[in-house]
């Protein structure tokens, strides 16, 4: 129990830091979207918008294929598995 407190507290301060924040772009992408905010242009934040995207996809698909190979294969109890019905 100590462990999962020790965990969440952890998560907690990490999460409330101050930490600045990380650009996620190469360093052309970089020059590209501040010379387009510059001009007046919003393709920088099409850019990181599309960054977002290509980064959440596959996360998203293993998080969906962990949830369908628990829910198939999880361990069935005896009245699961003899399909006991009153």
């Amino acid at each position: 129990m100590k462990k999962i407190a020790y965990v969440f507290l952890f998560m907690v301060l990490l999460l409330s830091s101050n930490m600045p924040s990380a650009s996620a772009q190469c360093a052309m992408c970089t020059v590209s979207a501040e010379q387009s905010v510059k001009n007046g242009n919003t393709q920088g934040k099409g850019l990181n918008t599309g960054i977002i995207y290509l980064l959440a996809i596959p996360y998203l698909l293993i998080t969906g294929m962990g949830i369908l190979w628990y829910v198939k294969y999880r361990k069935k109890t005896p009245e699961q598995v003899f399909n006991i019905s009153e």
